[in-house]
């Protein structure tokens, strides 16, 4: 065990209102990619950068396209929480951690039973009919053809989860502001901190410790009481 380690597993024994603000990097071990990745497949599939296809205006112009990527490049069902995902989860069940803020929309914290999971951008698992609102889950849009229809209506559904020029959802930051500005000890982990408004959240944490938990640097690394370049899997499963 490393000293960065060791110093985490003592903060995490000294304090019981613990928040987690995660992002891709926590379910990179799970085999999810980071959509952001470069890969020659994706150049040879797609005449667009992700960020185009996964947008409000290109969803609107060319859903059929944007359900090509989304089912070949966001869905991966057979994914399974890894030691991050399960350790958050126990130490919430001990009453250390309070609450997990994700930029994921996987499910994966879930699966692994955590309980106050508070999705900034959504989830892959829900999913809705634009005009009557009837709930579809994942599998009906990955078995689905081209752009999935409403069985009770025929009105467009419609993935919730935010894509680039949405806002987020209003209770959801809300509480998110709320946990992390009344947290003793933050810890940040798989995330670059580069999409906001979600990164911007970091800003409200008052607390006594900020721990970082990243492969790569991020812009709050200065700031960090404590820093690990670790995989975030492998710093947990040592808790």
């Amino acid at each position: 065990m490393s000293e960065a380690v060791t110093e985490l597993k003592k903060i995490v024994e000294a304090y019981d209102n613990i928040v987690f603000f995660g992002g891709a990097g926590v379910s990179t071990e799970s085999g999810i990619p980071d959509f952001r990745s470069v890969d020659g497949l994706y150049h040879q599939q797609y005449d667009y950068p992700p960020e185009t296809i996964l947008s409000h205006s290109f969803y609107r112009s060319n859903t059929k396209e944007f359900y090509r990527f989304y089912r070949n490049k966001m869905l991966f069902l057979d994914a399974k929480p890894n030691d991050a995902h399960k350790k958050l989860a126990e130490l919430e069940a001990k009453g250390k951690v309070r609450a997990i803020v994700t930029q994921n929309i996987d499910g994966l914290h879930q699966a692994a039973g955590s309980k106050v999971v508070l999705e900034l951008h959504g989830s892959v698992h829900r999913n809705y009919c634009e005009r009557c609102h009837a709930f579809y889950d994942v599998q009906y849009i990955l078995d689905s053809e081209d752009v999935p229809v409403c069985k009770e209506c025929g009105g467009p559904v419609k993935p919730d989860v935010v894509l680039y020029e949405e806002g987020l959802d209003d209770k959801t930051i809300r509480d998110a502001v709320r946990y992390i500005s009344e947290a003793q000890v933050l810890i940040i982990g798989g995330t670059s901190l580069a999409v906001y408004p979600a990164a911007g959240l970091i800003d409200y944490f008052k607390g006594d410790k900020l721990v970082v938990i990243n492969m790569a640097p991020t812009p709050r690394d200065r700031y960090a009481d404590l820093l690990i370049q670790e995989p975030i899997g492998q710093v947990f499963a040592q808790l």
